[in-house]
């Protein structure tokens, strides 16, 4: 279920990148979000999945508006000023925060093993995303860096109230909280022309485009993660997420781009360090 999460993500990316150059961000996360709801809201009509609104459910609930809702947005507006390549050098970060918060407010036991597992898989994703002169913005830095820190702290926060709950009507809601979180963003940037809160024109590929990427970044995405998230430890979670820019770059392969030698031996040393993660986890 994590690799498959981290599958979705690497793949969405690549998506969303290229539906980026024709719809502005704040734009496109509520097209994205909705896309993925109706999604969402038709896996749980096929599987009959009931949704019971305890506490605890509306509590996860509120998790949606901190991601995807708050966090992709500083995402996605911290990329308009800073490189990828940097953006997924600082996102390189979430992992690591993941273990450091789990172990402070989980109370984890993070293993020599984790650790190491996870020390290489970081130290693959640099060789595999790092460009010389990758650069950006302070601004965008900064930007970037807080959505880090929102992801990982969701990461901890759900994996601490997601103990009976099913993770499909959860990530339903999470998701419908994010979506109505997304609409208000837009609509604001809209009256204070900061961007157009709609499209004016949207060619039938972009519209194309920008469902699947919803589909996929959000909705399976964030369905495959909470459904291992359920099985495991937040840190051990965590330690999956370099496979992200590997998927990542693999989608760019079959775009026609090609690997230098030392993204290749990047490559190897994520999968290397995540498959000793997932040993010692099993």
């Amino acid at each position: 279920m994590l690799v498959a999460a981290t599958a979705c993500w690497g793949t969405g990316t690549v998506v969303t990148k290229q539906v980026l150059d024709d719809i502005d961000p704040l734009a496109l996360l509520p097209m994205q979000l909705a896309a993925s709801c109706l999604f969402l809201l038709a896996a749980c009509g096929l599987a009959r999945t009931k949704i019971t609104w305890t506490p605890d459910t509306r509590r996860l609930t509120a998790l949606g508006i901190l991601n995807p809702g708050i966090a992709y947005a500083l995402g996605l507006l911290g990329l308009a000023t800073i490189t990828a390549s940097m953006s997924v050098l600082l996102w390189a970060a979430e992992p690591v925060l993941i273990v450091v918060l789990a172990a402070a407010l989980l109370r984890e036991h993070i293993s020599a093993a984790l650790a190491a597992g996870l020390g290489v898989s970081v130290v693959g994703v640099v060789l595999v995303v790092y460009q010389p002169g990758a650069a950006g913005a302070a601004r965008g830095i900064a930007l970037t860096l807080a959505a880090v820190a929102a992801c990982a702290l969701y990461s901890v926060l759900t994996r601490r109230l997601l103990v009976d709950d099913a993770s499909l009507p959860v990530v339903l809601l999470q998701q419908a909280a994010a979506l109505g979180f997304a609409l208000a963003l837009a609509v604001g940037a809209g009256l204070a022309g900061w961007q157009e809160w709609w499209p004016a024109e949207i060619s039938p590929g972009v519209a194309v485009a920008s469902a699947a990427s919803g589909i996929l970044y959000y909705g399976a995405a964030f369905w495959f993660y909470l459904a291992g998230l359920r099985q495991v430890p937040a840190s051990v979670a965590g330690s999956f997420l370099p496979l992200i820019p590997v998927f990542g770059v693999a989608a760019g392969l079959v775009a026609g781009e090609r690997l230098g030698s030392a993204q290749w031996v990047g490559a190897a040393l994520v999968v290397a360090g995540t498959v000793l993660v997932a040993r010692r986890a099993r």
